[in-house]
């Protein structure tokens, strides 16, 4: 879904075409700047969709958003329990926003359970829908309701709208040769037609993609139709809702463009589609499927047309296993993994290093340990991208800070694996992997030029005159070795696990050389060419935040609560965590008390005090969840004022 910019005189007409619309209907409509609505069900219920339907239709409004899908890892949990809750919350805007929402403004509970485990985020007066034809005697007793919260005062704080969802749906398709139960699985679309008219989304596209999906059951299509339509004219009707809402389109918060909305696994796709592109090279990418990581093998197993080659190994071993060997081929290689594949590719990434082959790493970051919490976030695996391979194997690493910014991640990536020969890390995680925001779809002439040169020929003189190719023969610049598709003639080298020798790549087990490939692959990793990091510090603060991957939106929005209550606080965010920018270690002296928010227990603060000694104190949390700004913000003024 693409939505471009308006211009003044066309904002000028959405205005009285919403005047007009006003005028037209009885019921009040009030303007808001934002709104946090969480849709909230039994994990069959449709949660995902519905919210990634009101997600499109809210970006081709022009709202700015930002999501948060939250969902259990079981592929069916029980139906009705606490643990097969799934949400998805939307956080939409007239104005810039950073994250999903610290608490919803409405909440949409399709069964007991899903009141249940989600009424303790909301604020006293939040609208709360509920499906009341769920609250059974036993739905309720499975989450520990001994009577109807519906009726025992319990939700007397809250503006309460009960509304008989699955009886509504199926009236609405009583004309439909359909069995009840298979009636009753358009709820969510019933749902979401009235959350559509609530605030006043977009038809059209939600319309349209109804009928490609259901193309070959247009019976099932034309059923979630009449519900979506039914649940639009049941608030246009009823007196229960007298109110819509109205949030205008962000237009002052985006430059003009053309824009969709993305998440973060489908921009790294891209972004990593448009590095081969800007490289001219194949595409290949070996990877197991894993959660948070398996949409990036989907999504760019639909781009053969760009060059792209996707195999779905046997195992996590296997998959990088394919790609190394596609980069000695010639190929921009890339695996995509999560903490516990990362684990297992080790021994390869080891390999690569020895090798000094361009290798994309890709780790959607989950919660840990082991299997841990395949669906819920987390940015604990930086020490293991840091130094989790046998012997000195430096690895350059890169985090994305938005789910949009994934695609800038991925071609950052690209250029310093193609540049400097060495596999690279990029580390995602689930909240961007799943969340997503605005992008602005760039022109092509906005992208880096990533071509590269492949050795063509001999590129050392022996002193007997005779011209041979040395494979470990570098760039004086990069330290970069020459990179010999294999099958040109004359460029026949060793390949292998075993140290090479400087130079020649013969097998060396002298000890001077050794020390001295460990110390020149280390330098090539350091000398690597980052940008500064920059520092948003308008007022001369004593107290830096420092920040890394997706701690960035929270961040930045505690921030600004600070600072419109008069608090005077720097910002810093790193993109770059391996090397460090050239500049990082001047930041954090010129500062008083350095705090670093992250979703671990304190990962980047241990290299930061390691590699600096500079005294930064830690804020951390691992409850799968990303940090709220209101949270954030406390932590930070505690921080200020100690």
């Amino acid at each position: 879904m693409t939505s471009q910019v308006s211009s003044p005189a066309e904002q000028a007409d959405e205005a009285v075409v919403g005047e007009q619309r006003k005028e037209a209907g009885a019921k009040d409509v009030r303007r808001l700047d934002r709104v946090i609505i969480r849709f909230a069900g039994d994990s069959g219920d449709g949660m995902q969709l519905t919210g990634d339907r009101f997600t499109s239709e809210t970006a081709s409004f022009g709202n700015d958003l930002s999501t948060l899908p939250n969902f259990p890892a079981e592929i069916r949990a029980p139906a009705g329990t606490l643990p097969g809750v799934s949400s998805f919350q939307l956080h939409f805007a007239d104005h810039d926003i950073l994250t999903p929402g610290d608490a919803p403004n409405v909440l949409v509970a399709m069964n007991p359970a899903a009141l249940a485990a989600n009424i303790a985020d909301l604020p006293r007066g939040a609208e709360i829908i509920v499906n009341t034809d769920e609250f059974t005697k036993r739905a309720m007793q499975k989450v520990g309701y001994a009577a109807s919260p519906l009726e025992d005062g319990s939700l007397d704080g809250y503006s309460l709208h009960p509304v008989p969802l699955t009886t509504l749906t199926v009236e609405a398709l009583k004309d439909f040769d359909l069995s009840r139960k298979e009636a009753e699985r358009s709820k969510n679309m019933f749902a979401l037609g009235l959350l559509s008219w609530m605030y006043h989304r977009p038809t059209e596209g939600t319309e349209k993609f109804l009928r490609t999906k259901f193309a070959k059951k247009p019976e099932i299509a034309e059923a979630n139709l009449a519900a979506y339509r039914a649940g639009w004219n049941f608030g246009e009707t009823t007196e229960d809702f007298a109110v819509s809402y109205e949030i205008a389109p962000a237009t002052k918060a985006f430059p003009v463009g053309t824009y969709r909305n993305i998440s973060g696994n489908l921009a790294l796709s891209y972004g990593l589609v448009a590095a081969s592109r800007q490289a001219d090279l194949p595409l290949f990418l070996g990877s197991y499927p894993i959660t948070p990581a398996s949409d990036i093998l989907h999504e760019l197993s639909k781009h053969k047309n760009f060059g792209v080659r996707t195999f779905q190994a046997e195992d996590e071993i296997a998959g990088i296993g394919a790609a190394l060997g596609a980069a000695f081929g010639g190929s921009l290689a890339v695996t995509t993994t999560s903490g516990p594949g990362v684990a297992l590719k080790s021994e390869t990434i080891g390999l690569a290093v020895s090798l000094e082959l361009p290798l994309l790493v890709i780790d959607i970051q989950r919660g840990g340990p082991s299997t841990g919490l395949p669906t819920k976030t987390e940015q604990a695996d930086l020490l293991q991208a840091m130094f989790g391979r046998n012997g000195e194997a430096p690895v350059p690493i890169v985090a994305p800070c938005t789910p949009a910014d994934c695609f800038d991640a991925a071609l950052e990536a690209a250029r310093i694996a193609l540049t400097y020969r060495t596999p690279v890390m990029l580390l995602s995680d689930g909240y961007l992997a799943n969340g997503s925001e605005p992008w602005r779809i760039p022109e092509l002439d906005e992208l880096p030029d990533l071509t590269v040169q492949f050795a063509q020929g001999p590129n050392h003189t022996l002193d007997d005159g005779t011209e041979v190719f040395w494979p470990y023969k570098r760039d004086p610049q990069t330290l970069a070795r020459p990179w010999a598709v294999p099958g040109t003639p004359g460029l026949e080298h060793r390949i292998g696990g075993i140290e090479k020798e400087d130079g020649t790549g013969n097998i060396s087990y002298a000890p001077a050389n050794h020390d001295f490939m460990v110390r020149t692959r280390q330098a090539k990793i350091d000398g690597i060419d980052v940008p500064d990091v920059e520092v948003d510090d308008p007022h001369e603060a004593r107290t830096l935040v420092l920040g890394w991957g997706s701690t960035y939106g929270p961040i930045t929005a505690a921030v600004r609560r600070l600072r419109t209550a008069g608090e005077s606080i720097a910002q810093a965010h790193l993109r770059h965590l391996n090397p460090f920018p050239r500049n990082l270690g001047a930041v954090l002296k010129a500062y008083d008390k350095v705090v670093i928010p992250e979703m671990n227990l304190g990962q980047l603060a241990t290299l930061v005090r390691a590699k600096y000694l500079v005294d930064a104190h830690s804020y951390n949390q691992v409850n799968g969840m990303p940090f709220k700004a209101e949270q954030l913000a406390t932590a930070l003024k505690e921080a200020i004022d100690g």
